[in-house]
């Protein structure tokens, strides 16, 4: 079975968030992270080389795959913020119709500028997706 690439490193959060270049992402990347951390309760760590995650799970699926994954994470890429959410979850539809200019993938959320986003709805979206982490790794 394959191993996880993405794994919990000692890296420094704040060196990693300093190095970013474009002010815009480097800010709204801390105000994620503020959430993250105010949702979840854990301080950040580095998942690799470019995320950064709140908390950690054992998950196994129902293919017997085991790995260890943040609660919940994100990425300050280039062209958007990068949010690592819970596929599936109570609400989704509802939450990301009332959250504005965002798009999707199956476990990622893209937000290119945050003040275009609600962001009360933005960190129900984060709550929402970490309970059903946690229920679904305690299954």
């Amino acid at each position: 079975m394959a191993e996880n690439k993405t794994k919990k490193t000692e890296a420094s959060v704040d060196d990693f968030l300093n190095s970013i270049e474009n002010d815009s992402r480097r800010e709204d990347a801390e105000v994620v992270g503020a959430m993250m951390e105010r949702v979840t309760g854990e301080s950040p760590k580095m998942w690799g080389s470019n995320i950064v995650g709140y908390g950690d799970v054992h998950l196994t699926y129902e293919s017997g795959r085991e790995v260890d994954v943040p609660k919940v994470a994100f990425s300050p890429r280039k062209a958007a913020l990068v949010l690592y959410i819970e596929s599936a979850f109570a609400r989704r539809a509802d939450l990301l119709a009332k959250l504005g200019d965002h798009t999707t993938g199956k476990v990622c959320l893209y937000i290119k500028d945050l003040e275009k986003v609600e962001q009360s709805v933005l960190e129900d979206v984060i709550r929402a997706s970490v309970e059903a982490t946690e229920e679904f790794a305690n299954e």
